[in-house]
Order: structure tokens, then C-alpha cells, then sequence
């Protein structure tokens, strides 16, 4: 599987959360804090994932593939149907466990930037797209 450690990333990360966060807001309280610093510092390390994904689409498109947001974070029509399924898959049941839990812990509600963002990474990093088309401009003098 192409780009194997950025979905083993998703989904690894994803049952770390899901561990504190479900035991967090099934009344063990101890793990208030735990579960808002592994929230946080998720979030907190999404960011330099969406920048470094941010750059390298930037550079691919700057070389003339033609990359939409659709097709690159979201992998429509970019990515094999195992690794979409798999990515996609991860944030879906993300966005579900932190909106479960979100009334235990606001910050879990941060979270899903992380599988989305390794989603965004693995577009940018493994993504097929087309070339893109000349622009043609008209009544343009030649």
C-alpha cells in the first residue's frame, strides 16, 4: 500500500484519542487532562502536517498538475479506493468520537484536523492527478 505510514499515522493517533476520550466522558475523570492535552497537542500537530501538505501540493501544481481541494484532501478521483476508504474512513469515525465526547472535553472537537490533515498529506505526497491545460485567454493579441 503506497503512503502505508500516513494511514497507520491516522489511524494509530485516532485510537490513542479514542482510548482517553471515550474513558474521559464515561465519568473516569482523571483523565480530564489527558484527554485535553492529547487533544491539543493533536491539533497543535496538525499544523505543520497541513503546512508540509500545503507546500508540497503547491509545488505540484507549480510543476502542472492540475490539484483541486476536492481531489487532494478529500482524495476524489487522486487516491486508490483502499487508501481514500482508509483515510477518509479514519476521520469520519474521528468527527464521530469527538463529537461524542465533546461534552466532556470542548478541545476534542480540534482533533479531526489531524486525520484530515494526514489525508491532505497523503494527497499531496501520493495523490495522481492530470496535467493541466493550457489557459486560453480570448481576444488575446498575439
Amino acid at each position: 500500500m503506497t503512503g502505508k505510514a500516513i494511514v497507520v499515522a491516522s489511524w494509530s493517533t485516532l485510537g490513542v484519542f479514542a482510548m482517553i476520550a471515550i474513558v474521559d466522558a464515561a465519568g473516569l475523570h482523571a483523565l480530564n487532562t489527558p484527554a485535553t492535552v492529547v487533544s491539543v497537542a493533536m491539533f497543535f500537530a496538525s499544523l505543520p502536517i497541513w503546512i508540509y501538505a500545503f507546500g508540497l501540493a503547491l509545488v505540484r501544481s507549480a510543476r502542472g498538475d492540475d490539484i483541486a481541494v476536492s481531489s487532494w484532501v478529500f482524495l476524489t478521483s487522486s487516491a486508490p479506493k483502499e487508501q481514500r476508504g482508509q483515510l477518509l474512513g479514519a476521520t469520519g469515525v474521528c468527527i464521530v468520537v469527538a463529537l461524542a465526547t465533546a461534552w466532556a472535553n470542548p478541545f476534542s472537537v480540534l482533533v479531526p484536523m489531524f486525520q484530515l490533515g494526514c489525508a491532505a498529506l497523503w494527497g499531496a505526497r501520493h495523490g495522481v492527478y492530470p496535467a493541466r491545460r493550457p489557459t486560453v485567454v480570448k481576444g488575446a493579441r498575439r
